[in-house]
């Protein structure tokens, strides 16, 4: 009777978590189905933990066959899954060219309230990017941020309207000064346009709000006009708050005409988890990429005393699609009239 009883519960948990891992597929319907997206492994693993009983039982083919969907499940986060209607696909990591050079960009979610802010200057020492993009750019943040005046003298800063999720473009590079940097009015977005080498390259970051029932989604709607004018080549790299095979993600990408590049991993969890075990985290800071951008390493770096960890992208800029400053001053000419 025990057993029975025992059947019957592995049996409806592993439908409750078969539902929850299906409705995440369905985001294009509502934006709810998308929060389920985001959880996915993890459904996916209680999925098939719930089923294991099952093996024992007469429903050893029904348990079978869940921890089979667990797995293509988890498969399908991979973008190594060719079905478009459930897998997602990343756009191909390039190898370096020796004749070209390799820039560095380094996102950052700073954490509004980050009380070791040497943490992440001492990062900036070390790894020198040509680039920085960073997300919640408190008040706080914005005088550190100060100290790095002189090694990147190019920037600029969006405050948000709560003063405590703005975002920031600090550069080595210079800013292009015939198209002036652009920020969305709630500080959730912010671009201008780069000198790498005399090869002008557009770069992005954006902060976006949490999943449904926040704001997630109408944020989006309301950055589209701001993603569109991303003008090629380009990188964007940001904090979504998204996982990378969620529609929110592919939203972005179309609105922008970008590629989605493949995750670093996991780059958040809760702090008030202990780092070991930031690998169970959710990969919610992506970078894409459009033109002559060519990416050739992603990864994330030491912990920065914020709840997400820091990407560091290296890069390079085919000379092909690279208009110089003359034609920029065209462009900005025609969208002005």
């Amino acid at each position: 009777m025990k057993i029975r009883a025992l059947s019957v519960m592995s049996a409806i948990a592993t439908l409750g978590f078969a539902a929850a891992v299906a409705a995440g597929y369905f985001g294009a319907v509502h934006r709810a189905f998308d929060s389920f997206a985001h959880l996915r492994v993890y459904f996916a693993v209680l999925m098939a933990i719930s089923a294991l009983p099952l093996l024992a039982t007469r429903l050893l083919k029904a348990g079978a066959l869940a921890i089979f969907a667990a797995l293509l499940a988890i498969a399908t986060t991979s973008g190594t899954v060719p079905i478009p209607a459930i897998g997602m696909q990343y756009g191909p990591l390039y190898p370096v060219d020796p004749e070209q050079p390799v820039y560095r960009l380094l996102q950052a979610n700073l954490r509004y309230d980050n009380h070791q802010p040497g943490r992440f200057l001492s990062l900036v020492g070390r790894v020198q990017p040509d680039v920085i993009t960073l997300n919640e750019v408190s008040d706080a943040w914005a005088e550190k941020l100060r100290l790095l005046d002189s090694a990147y003298p190019y920037r600029i800063v969006c405050p948000h309207l709560a003063d405590v999720w703005g975002v920031a473009i600090l550069s080595r590079r210079p800013f292009a000064a015939a198209e002036a940097p652009r920020c969305d009015p709630r500080g959730a977005f912010a671009a201008t346009v780069l000198n790498f080498g005399g090869r002008w390259v557009s770069v992005a970051t954006m902060h976006l709000g949490w999943p449904w029932p926040f704001e997630q989604a109408w944020q989006v709607g309301g950055l589209t006009p701001y993603l569109e004018s991303i003008r090629e080549p380009a990188i964007l790299a940001g904090d979504m708050n998204a996982v990378p095979w969620s529609h929110t993600v592919v939203r972005v990408a179309a609105a922008g005409g970008l590629t989605l590049m493949p995750s670093p991993g996991a780059t958040w969890l809760s702090f008030r988890l202990p780092e070991f075990l930031f690998f169970a985290g959710l990969p919610i800071d992506q970078v894409f990429a459009k033109g002559a951008v060519r990416i050739h390493r992603i990864r994330t770096l030491e912990d920065i005393a914020s709840d997400h960890l820091p990407v560091l992208v290296e890069f390079s800029v085919e000379p092909r699609a690279t208009p110089p400053e003359s034609e920029i001053s065209e462009l900005a000419e025609l969208r002005s009239d």
